[in-house]
Formats: structure tokens, C-alpha cells, sequence
């Protein structure tokens, strides 16, 4: 008899002393699911506890009367601060000056980002010191950026005056405290901050464009306007979707570049719903109202990133 055979005739199905034939033909299982949820674990313990944790914290304040340097306990009111934020004038003109600014800048800022990807997508030469420029304002800090435009709207000897003296256009004027001015100047700092990251996620998506298909297009006697709207923009439309509503969200939140140029002035020409909480909270002390115009905002925002998933389940852009 052969070893084999013999092996066989055992019930063995590998090597004495194996694993397989210790428990009985039965190969070892791993649990897989155990492992995937070891790895994960460390992430989901970080997220717990910085975003979870403080939003759930923030919504539970926002229904108390928690206040700075009191010495009494804080008291559950309900949704008596939901109430005052209902006729709070001055929140509600924040509001709509926060919504004016994310769409004022996010708008420009994808149509010049737009732009400037498909004009960095070309065979150009140097198109990598090109490349390299234009990332320049995203690595550039918020307060930073804020201080360096600010020097540019000086009124007295600003680049942006002087330049307009020089062009015999006038003698300038102090734009960020100008009542007509303030906010489209703003305005204009948050689209050259914020274009260079729509750029370079546009731009990955172009380069993930299969040449071949402009290639077969343009032998069909596609024009450049055509190519685009048939070739490039289909492939580029789910990034595009992503991106936008990102910038929505980020510009609506935005702090610190505003803060910086105008501190929400002037008159609150500038004041964002989120510079009107962060006063609300640490200038006057109110916590749960506070907290209140933040369950507000993450309201908007989760309306928003509504939108946005169902345009992409509709769109077949959810692959």
C-alpha cells in the first residue's frame, strides 16, 4: 500500500501533525470580519471622539441656558433658544450674508479653477513650474493669507490704490471698510485662496480622461466645444459635483480669513454665521444660543450634502 493510499484510507487529507489533519479534514477559518474591525478601530475611536462627541455635546447645549462665569447650575430650557434665533434679525442677516458668500465664491472659484485646469492639462512647456505656482495660495495659511490682502487693500499704500493712482482711475479707496465694498472684496480673497484646491482635483480628473476618446471625437470632426461637452465633461462630472459641494460647505463655514480681514465689519456687512456664533459664545458669554446657531448651520449643511448624494444616485455617479 502506498503512503497515499494509506492517507486516504485515514481520513488524513494532508501531512501527519498538520492542522488539517488534527481537527478532522476541517481547515482552520479566520475571522475576517474580527480583523477588518481591528483596523478600522483606531479611526473610528478618533472620530468618535473629536466629531462625534462634540457635535452630540453641542446639540445637547444648545437646548440649556449655558452661560460663561455663572455660578448657578445650567437649566434645561428646551427649545426656548430655537425661539429667540427665530426673531433674531441680526442671525438672520448673517445667514443670508453666509449664503451669498459661499455661492459668490464658490461659483467663481470653479469656473476660473475650471479654467485653469483645462489650460494646465495642455502640453505646455514648463507646465510643471506652472503647476507648481498655481498651488501656491492653498499651501499659504488662512491668517497669513488674510494679513498679505490686507496690506493689498490698503487705502493709503495698498498695491491695489496705487496701481488704480497710477491708471489715472482715481485716488482708490479703503475697501474692506466700505459698506458697498467690503463683502465683494472679501469676496474676491476667498476665490483666489480657495481655486487652487477645485484646480487641482479638476485636473486630476482631466488626466483621467482616456485621450483616445478626444482623439476619435476630433476625427468626427468635433469641435473643442463639442469634445467638452460630450467627452470631458461627462468624465469630469462626478469630481466636479464633489468638489462643489465641498467648497459650499467650506466656504459657508469659513472663520478665520474673514475674521482676519474685517472682523465681520463693517456695520456686519461681513459678519458670517459662524464669526456671529463664535461672538455669541466667547465675546458675550451665551453658550447654548451659541450652540443653537450651530445646530442651525449643521442643519444647512446636511440639507446640502442631501442634494448632493441624490444628484449623484440619479446621475449614476454613485460608482
Amino acid at each position: 500500500m502506498t503512503l497515499a493510499n494509506a492517507t486516504v484510507q485515514s481520513g488524513q487529507h494532508g501531512p501527519p501533525g498538520s492542522p488539517r489533519s488534527r481537527q478532522g479534514g476541517q481547515a482552520p477559518r479566520i475571522n475576517r470580519n474580527a480583523g477588518t474591525w481591528f483596523l478600522v478601530l483606531p479611526a473610528l475611536i478618533s472620530i468618535l471622539i473629536l466629531s462625534v462627541g462634540p457635535l452630540l455635546y453641542g446639540v445637547a447645549l444648545a437646548f440649556t441656558d449655558a452661560q460663561s462665569g455663572r455660578t448657578r447650575s445650567t437649566q434645561w430650557v428646551g427649545g426656548l433658544n430655537f425661539q429667540d434665533l427665530l426673531h433674531d434679525t441680526l442671525f438672520w442677516d448673517s445667514f443670508r450674508i453666509g449664503l451669498v458668500w459661499a455661492v459668490g465664491v464658490t461659483v467663481p472659484q470653479f469656473l476660473l479653477a475650471l479654467g485653469l485646469a483645462l489650460l494646465l492639462n495642455q502640453n505646455l512647456r514648463m507646465r510643471w513650474l506652472a503647476r507648481a505656482l498655481a498651488i501656491i495660495p492653498w499651501a499659504m495659511p488662512e491668517v497669513v493669507v488674510g494679513i498679505m490682502w490686507r496690506l493689498v487693500y490698503n487705502p493709503d499704500a495698498g498695491v491695489l490704490n496705487e496701481t488704480i493712482r497710477d491708471l489715472g482711475l482715481g485716488d482708490g479707496r479703503d475697501w474692506l471698510t466700505g459698506l458697498a465694498t467690503a463683502l465683494p472684496a472679501v469676496i474676491v480673497v476667498g476665490v483666489w485662496a480657495g481655486m487652487p484646491q477645485t484646480t487641482v482635483a479638476l485636473l486630476a480628473g482631466l488626466q483621467n480622461t482616456p485621450h483616445e476618446l478626444h482623439e476619435a471625437a476630433a476625427l468626427d470632426g468635433a469641435g473643442a466645444w463639442r469634445r467638452f461637452r460630450t467627452v470631458t465633461w461627462p468624465a469630469l462630472r462626478p469630481v466636479a459635483l464633489a468638489i462643489t459641494a465641498l467648497n459650499f460647505i467650506w466656504n459657508f463655514n469659513s472663520f478665520a480669513l474673514v475674521y482676519v480681514l474685517t472682523n465681520g465689519g463693517p456695520g456686519g456687512r461681513t459678519r458670517l454665521p459662524m464669526l456671529f456664533a463664535y461672538e455669541e459664545a466667547f465675546r458675550y458669554g451665551q453658550f447654548g444660543y451659541a450652540a443653537a446657531m450651530g445646530c442651525v448651520m449643521v442643519a444647512v449643511i446636511s440639507v446640502v450634502l442631501a442634494f448632493h448624494l441624490v444628484g449623484r444616485l440619479k446621475g449614476g455617479d454613485d460608482q
